[in-house]
């Protein structure tokens, strides 16, 4: 399983509507970043608008991938018949082994059967462009619809990109998704966290930590999803928690991916 980074590792210093840093990272910087910590495996989801780019920033783009030597994957949010066709080309054009999708989007919410016959209407184009088709659990799908999912495609081409944390939204714990998931897992998102008790013990909150500093146990997810031989890359995600201001998050999140890939590397040696 090859190590990588993504854009979501540095979400604050990318920036989004309405928080955008003094200099925000762009995909350039995201390829040095790669190459500074001696990685070869770089995931840039739709923090960073692929399908935006004119054809010289993406020619730029691809020659710094290959000049780097990098495994370049692609992730995406809101899979509809357009959106998926749209970065099968992209993806295609990039030679991207690996397609990331979110289902849902702003206001949109398919059911499960929609989403199977999208995919399954593409099938042939993910074959013919060699490219594996990473399902997120994000949010509202529970760990069992989306095995659901899988199951019924029953395609080497499509599987599940495991996120550590997001199936919290869906009220489920890493090892009850998992079980379930790490058969058909092609990617994993690795994002350490902690969950606190408030001070007025009324609920808890959950929040980013540096990896191997929290509560995510990767000795016991590592080998479970390396005993069905499918996910070939795992890349650092983060949710770091904001500072007073802007500079101060960004140089806080930069030390955290530094920390992070640190202990990485010392788990994926």
């Amino acid at each position: 399983m090859q190590l990588g980074i993504s854009s979501f590792t540095y979400g604050w210093n990318i920036g989004f509507a309405g928080n955008i840093p003094d200099r925000p990272m762009n995909e350039i910087d995201m390829v040095h970043q790669t190459v500074a910590f001696g990685l070869h495996c770089l995931q840039i989801g739709d923090n960073i608008p692929l399908l935006e780019f004119d054809s010289e920033r993406k020619e730029r783009l691809k020659n710094e991938l290959a000049n780097n030597q990098i495994r370049f994957e692609i992730g995406a949010r809101k899979l509809d018949t357009k959106n998926l066709k749209d970065y099968i080309e992209l993806a295609a054009y990039f030679e991207a082994p690996l397609l990331r999708f979110v289902i849902d989007g702003d206001n949109y919410e398919p059911e499960t059967d929609t989403v199977i016959a999208i995919i399954e209407s593409y099938l042939s184009q993910l074959v013919d462009n060699n490219i594996i088709l990473g399902i997120e659990n994000h949010d509202r799908f529970k760990a069992a619809a989306l095995a659901e999912l899988i199951e019924s495609i029953d395609h080497a081409n499509v599987g599940i990109c495991l996120d550590c944390v997001n199936s919290i939204g869906a009220g489920e714990g890493l090892e009850q998704v998992a079980n379930l998931l790490a058969p058909h897992t092609v990617n994993l998102h690795i994002k350490d966290f902690n969950i606190q008790r408030l001070s007025h013990k009324m609920g808890f909150t959950v929040n980013g930590e540096i990896a191997g500093k929290g509560m995510l146990d990767l000795e016991w997810l590592l080998p479970k999803i390396k005993n069905y031989n499918r996910c070939k890359t795992a890349v650092l995600e983060q949710w770091v928690p904001p500072e007073n201001d802007s500079k101060e998050t960004c140089d806080k999140e930069n030390k955290w991916a530094t920390e992070s890939i640190h202990y990485l590397q010392s788990v994926f040696k």
